[in-house]
């Protein structure tokens, strides 16, 4: 667990770095990656009505819910590594 540990945490590291600014879908995907992997399940308060990138990022972080934290760990490197290529 403690190489995907770095390996997730580089990914995280790597993603700024990207020479472009991915689309709004993949963006949301690797929010949504991200906060399952570091933090499991969604929880907390429903942004306001008017928060429309607040509601969709929290949207795509609900959509995985139940998923492992590691394999959300795996998925995120994945994506991160296949934007760099």
């Amino acid at each position: 667990m403690n190489d995907l540990r770095h390996a997730f945490d580089q990914a995280a590291e790597d993603v700024k770095r990207l020479d472009y600014r991915p689309d709004n879908d993949t963006l949301l995907k690797l929010y949504a990656l991200y906060k399952q992997g570091s933090e499991g399940d969604a929880r907390g308060e429903q942004p306001g009505f008017f928060d429309f990138v607040g509601t969709a990022k929290l949207e795509a972080w609900m959509q995985l819910r139940g998923l492992p934290q590691d394999e959300a760990m795996h998925r995120y490197v994945a994506l991160v590594e296949q934007l760099r290529a």
